[in-house]
């Protein structure tokens, strides 16, 4: 696995800069167990989302929704949809109750007054059970910094609603070996915040991989994931490093997404619009998280729900 390493990590190998006299597979070797043996599994259950962020309108999400109520779906997947704020309400009054709904972001504290925002309250009291927060366009667009999204994830928790913890990287900082450095910061902040783990999926998407095509390879992606689990180990408990899921997203596709599966410590993936155009692929997974951030046809939504469940195997 480390020469494949070497061989697929030229173009984005920047993590954390490793001494000359020490080679990169050593340092990977020492450092992020990319070969043990197979952990326990994280959770019995699969939690899918689906979002169209800005994009949709009532027709479309009208449309998914039926298809979505219609759709026969695996008995022990979680399936969760994320539409934008304006068609929540829309979404959970025409929705199955067998599907979850979740936000797609949310404000820090108790109400106020925040033109604009979305409060918690807010979001449970139209039937959300999850939100996501700190993703790359409210980091970099919006200005959130990390100790205000590990704040907003608090409060989120606090209030009983799960959170898809997003990091990662931009490219500046995967070429100057600072990734290991960058998500540990922005982990840091969430777990200097958080009461607990439990309700929280961390998603990890580089943020140069975000629609542009360039993927992390299998093993390049292993690498971080391994490197965030050593860090719950170390700095939060051993447990919650063993429960904790962590997905991946950026330009996760049919040729990439059936040889993440099979890294040890991607549980999911976080899935872009693209991706949906063939799903066969999913076969490859089991008990993992699927964050989707698209307009989606409803019957393909539904064949990665079943087919997350058909095939994979712990080591």
């Amino acid at each position: 696995m480390a020469s494949m390493i070497s061989t697929n990590c030229a173009q984005f190998s920047g993590l954390r800069r490793s001494s000359p006299t020490q080679s990169y597979s050593q340092h990977v070797n020492s450092h992020l167990r990319l070969v043990s043996s197979r952990r326990p599994r994280r959770s019995s259950s699969v939690v899918a989302m689906a979002s169209s962020n800005k994009n949709g309108t009532k027709e479309s999400i009208t449309k998914l929704v039926s298809d979505l109520n219609d759709a026969k779906l695996e008995a022990d997947v979680d399936v969760v949809v994320a539409p934008p704020f304006v068609y929540i309400d829309q979404v959970k009054n025409s929705l199955t109750d067998r599907i979850e709904i979740a936000a797609q972001n949310s404000w820090v504290g108790k109400g106020g007054a925040f033109t604009g925002e979305i409060s918690v309250e807010q979001l449970k009291d139209i039937g959300c059970k999850w939100v996501v927060l700190g993703h790359s366009e409210r980091r970099h667009v919006i200005g959130e910094d990390d100790q205000f999204i590990g704040k907003k994830a608090a409060y989120a928790l606090s209030e009983g609603l799960g959170v898809i913890a997003c990091i990662g990287e931009q490219l500046q900082e995967r070429e100057a070996g600072k990734t290991f450095d960058v998500c540990f910061q922005q982990l840091k902040a969430y777990a200097d915040a958080i009461p607990s783990w439990d309700n929280v999926v961390i998603a990890y998407e580089p943020v140069w991989a975000i629609g542009t095509g360039k993927v992390a390879t299998p093993e390049q992606a292993q690498e971080v994931h391994a490197a965030l689990r050593d860090w719950l180990k170390n700095s939060v408990s051993a447990d919650v490093a063993t429960k904790t899921r962590i997905i991946y997203g950026g330009s996760v596709n049919g040729s990439n997404c059936a040889e993440l599966a099979k890294q040890e410590d991607i549980d999911g993936f976080l899935v872009g619009g693209a991706s949906l155009k063939n799903t066969s692929y999913f076969n490859e997974l089991v008990q993992v998280v699927i964050v989707c951030f698209l307009v989606m046809q409803g019957p393909e939504f539904a064949t990665i729900v079943n087919s997350v469940t058909s095939k994979k195997v712990a080591a």
